[in-house]
C-alpha cells in the first residue's frame, strides 16, 4: 500500500456563477471528501485560501486511489506524487553507506 501527496484543482469552468448553486455543488464535493476519510483513504485534506484547488493525503493500493479520484472527474483533476516516508529515506541512505 502507497502513500501519495495528491494535488486538486476545481474546473473553474464548471463552477456554477449562481451563488446558490455554487453551495450546493461544494457541499457535495465535500461529502465526498468526507466518505473518503470514513472509508480510511484520505489522511489529510486541505484547500488553498482563496484557491480553488488544494491537496489531498491518501492512502492505498493504485487502485484504491485510481477509483477515489475517478470519482471527482469531470469537475477536479489531480496530480498524484508518491510519497517516502522517514524511514524509507533512512533505509535508502543505510544501503548507501553499505
Amino acid at each position: 500500500m502507497g502513500r501519495y501527496l495528491l494535488l486538486w484543482e476545481v474546473d473553474k469552468a464548471r463552477i456554477p456563477v449562481d451563488r446558490k448553486e455554487r453551495g450546493v455543488g461544494w457541499g457535495l464535493l465535500m461529502s465526498m471528501v468526507r466518505q473518503d476519510r470514513e472509508k480510511g483513504i484520505s489522511k489529510d485534506w486541505g484547500t488553498f485560501v482563496g484557491e480553488t484547488n488544494g491537496y489531498d493525503v491518501v492512502e492505498g493500493t493504485e487502485i484504491e486511489i485510481l477509483k477515489m479520484t475517478a470519482q471527482y472527474v469531470p469537475y477536479v483533476s489531480f496530480k498524484a506524487y508518491p510519497i517516502a516516508s522517514e524511514s524509507q529515506v533512512n533505509e535508502m541512505i543505510k544501503a548507501l553507506s553499505g
